[in-house]
């Protein structure tokens, strides 16, 4: 596809256009929409190359920003008690959920968060729970908000009716726009008249400024006296309100807060943070040049990478927002896909997606701050899903997930064979005998079926192999920096 000759044939944006008002997509939306289809056309790469960037240094830490023996939220007080004095610096916060994603890489059609997390309970019970206590326990009145897509809406505000006391499931949620997919061969909108709901898919997390602008959430919040939005997705139970960074973030003045962890060597194919001209930038594989992968990939050079986790001042916010009609510049992520995705007949089609934490370079004073693992626990894979449901993690008692105050110290790097893990259910089925022990253990890899149970006690670094395609029943035992192989 050659997308760089812009001047041939009559400018296709008013088909767009005209299709997403039909829709009753917001003004904003459809301007940033314009934007990233602009750049299309104009063949922009958005390449971000090695000597255009710096790593970058001397980030603070969190737990030099704040003190840990009084933050009510750190691991260390492992306490659900919040201090009374600061507890009104709670009315200037609220606490948001990107909750758009289906989780379809393993199987699943409903919302992720619908997916149980831990001790029967789903993400969006410890989501909600944790905002609760909150409330309950400083009677302030904490501010909660889901960034709902069209496909996790109607579950999602179906499943909060159990918590009626967060309020009415409604005035919670912010619906992410949506946009139409791009013919990969005429540019123009995709067509398929016997399915026309595939013609439309999600922009991507960073249609979270628009979202807010367009929906009016954003002028409602500081109507209400909230000066901060602390944003985290909805699988990762590690990214909570912490009143420590929240008070850290107010004093400091920043418009934007980026959370970042420090890059491991199973972090070398992710993005990372970088300056560009005096200002923070995310830099993704699919921005990295080919020849610059080396550079990319070293984790020495380039040290951080974004949890998504951010804090965003809204004042600010708006601000840059009104600057540039109602939407950030965001370089656009080009996903091509065939336009049904289970028909490989269809047409192919460009899927043009925005990032939430690429706002890190819209903002004159953006910062970051280096947070410990524990505030960076996705699932994104059946894998993590494992980690999650052993003893490598529990629930604390103001319904927080983190790492067993017993267990190694960080997160159990567990690879599953796709073929025979792949989805949840599969999962499920290997976990009939129950749940073995992680919380020892540095990485499981399994290659081959088995099935498992509550004696089987993982340390170090452990492999386990079954060339055979029935199940292997894995004996009761320990299982300590060995490799197993089926007989």
């Amino acid at each position: 596809m050659n997308a760089g000759k812009a001047g041939e044939g009559p400018d296709k944006f008013p088909l767009f256009a005209a299709r997403m008002r039909a829709a009753g997509v917001n003004e904003a939306a459809i301007r940033a929409f314009e934007y990233t289809y602009r750049d299309l056309l104009a063949g922009k790469t958005g390449l971000i190359p090695e000597q255009a960037v710096q790593p970058v240094e001397n980030l603070p830490r969190m737990e030099e920003v704040i003190v840990e023996e009084t933050n009510p939220c750190s691991p260390k007080a492992r306490t659900s008690r919040l201090e009374t004095q600061d507890s009104g610096i709670l009315r200037e916060a609220a606490v948001l959920k990107l909750n758009g994603g289906l989780g379809t890489s393993m199987g699943l059609e409903g919302a992720k968060s619908l997916l149980p997390a831990k001790d029967g309970l789903t993400f969006l019970d410890f989501i909600a729970r944790s905002v609760l206590h909150v409330r309950e326990t400083t009677g302030v009145p904490c501010q909660f908000r889901l960034l709902n897509s069209f496909s996790t809406s109607a579950d999602t505000l179906a499943f909060l009716e159990r918590y009626p006391e967060l309020g009415p499931p409604r005035e919670l949620e912010v619906m992410q726009n949506q946009v139409p997919k791009v013919d990969a061969a005429t540019l123009a909108p995709a067509q398929w008249p016997k399915q026309p709901q595939l013609e439309w898919c999600p922009p991507g997390h960073g249609d979270l400024y628009p979202a807010l602008y367009g929906s009016g959430q954003l002028d409602l919040l500081l109507r209400q006296g909230v000066r901060v939005l602390f944003v985290s997705n909805s699988d990762n139970l590690g990214g909570t309100l912490d009143l420590g960074l929240l008070r850290w973030f107010l004093k400091s003045g920043m418009p934007f807060l980026m959370e970042v962890a420090e890059r491991t060597d199973a972090d070398r194919k992710g993005g990372h943070l970088a300056r560009r001209q005096g200002r923070l930038v995310l830099r993704e594989r699919a921005q990295c040049p080919e020849e610059d992968l080396g550079s990319f990939r070293d984790v020495n050079r380039h040290r951080y990478f974004n949890t998504n986790n951010v804090w965003i001042r809204l004042d600010s916010l708006k601000e840059v927002l009104e600057q540039n009609g109602g939407f950030l510049r965001l370089p656009v992520i080009r996903n091509r896909k065939r336009l049904d995705p289970r028909d490989a007949g269809s047409p192919e089609v460009l899927q043009l997606e925005t990032a939430m934490g690429a706002a890190i370079e819209c903002f004159e004073g953006a910062g970051a701050v280096v947070v410990p693992r524990r505030r960076f626990a996705p699932v994104k894979t059946t894998g993590d899903l494992l980690a999650l449901w052993s003893d490598a993690y529990e629930v604390t008692k103001d319904w927080r997930v983190e790492l067993a105050a017993d267990g190694c110290g960080r997160p159990p790097a567990v690879d599953l064979d796709a073929d025979h893990y792949g989805f949840v259910d599969q999962l499920k089925e290997c976990l009939r005998g129950g749940v073995p022990s992680l919380k020892d253990c540095v990485s499981l890899t399994v290659q081959g079926p088995f099935h498992f149970r509550p004696d089987n006690v993982f340390r170090g670094r452990v492999r386990l192999e079954n060339t055979s395609r029935l199940p292997c029943e894995l004996p009761p035992g320990v299982y300590a920096d060995c490799t197993w192989v089926a007989r």
